[in-house]
């Protein structure tokens, strides 16, 4: 008997999945916004979002100004979320807050939404457009919702973007490094974009690598300066060194740093010597 019921369970199931389906497709052309209502939130609560997102698309225009129009728009938003459409997600969350602003939901929509550029961010090595977008929707939500029970997640997430744009902004200051070994402007900006890296990223953990990268370039400035001008860039280089030991005495760079000052300190010794000659 048990084997025998086994054979028609396929059948079944099957059937009701007809059946559902032949449901489903009748309310979809139904002109009852209502039937489509109960079913849109019949298979949200079922976690079918797709269907659920097709009906929640027909009917969200119907709700309009209406009571349920809330729990409608924020639905919508929501099954995009959870389709992982996070593009369309980012859009009608930013909806919905602005539609219902003292909505029950909103810091759960500004967290999703915010949730949703997170998504889209790209990799360090590509446009951080959108990381810059998804950092500013977290840290207005931080700002605003304290006291959410997403707060933790979403400080987290702030952290992991910018610890993206913090490697992006190092990668392309030692690109210009890189490049501008004999090229004095590429140095110039290698120089910039390393000052500009250590104000913007101050506890970064690439602070000791940007020190060092500092003193480098800095001293393949002065080695290729005019006479003129090679001296002040010597100091220039000498004093990075400086800064990078006072700051890291124990530098894993110390090796290549402490081989630049010598030539540093070599090329300075004539100086020395001009300047005494000078004297007498």
């Amino acid at each position: 008997m048990f084997f025998k019921m086994r054979q028609f369970i396929p059948l079944i199931v099957l059937a009701v999945l007809m059946s559902s389906c032949n449901e489903y497709q009748k309310v979809l052309k139904n002109t009852d916004v209502k039937a489509k209502y109960d079913m849109a939130q019949k298979y949200y609560d079922a976690e079918d979002y797709k269907r659920a997102l097709r009906l929640f698309e027909q009917i969200a225009p119907k709700y309009v100004g209406k009571p349920q129009g809330e729990r409608v728009m924020f639905f919508l938003a929501d099954s995009y979320f959870k389709r992982g459409d996070y593009n369309m997600a980012g859009y009608q969350f930013e909806r919905f807050i602005k539609s219902y602003p003292k909505s029950d939901k909103i810091a759960e929509a500004a967290f999703n939404g915010a949730k949703s550029y997170y998504k889209l961010s790209p990799s360090h090595s590509l446009d951080q457009t959108d990381t810059d977008k998804a950092l500013a929707k977290l840290q207005a939500f931080i700002n605003t919702y304290p006291d959410s029970e997403f707060f933790a997640e979403g400080n987290k997430m702030a952290k992991d973007l910018t610890t993206k744009k913090e490697r992006k902004a190092f990668e392309i200051a030692k690109q210009f490094n890189k490049l501008g070994e004999f090229n004095f402007e590429v140095l110039r900006s290698a120089v910039a974009a390393l000052d500009n890296f250590r104000s913007d990223f101050p506890g970064s953990i690439y602070s000791e690598e940007a020190l060092y990268l500092k003193v480098e370039a800095t001293a393949n400035m002065a080695f290729n300066s005019f006479e003129s001008l090679k001296k002040d860039r010597l100091n220039t280089a000498k004093e990075a060194y400086r800064i990078l030991k006072k700051q890291y005495p124990e530098t894993q760079f110390a090796k290549k740093a402490d081989n630049l000052l010598a030539k540093i300190d070599k090329e300075l010794e004539s100086y020395i010597v001009v300047d005494t000659t000078e004297t007498k």
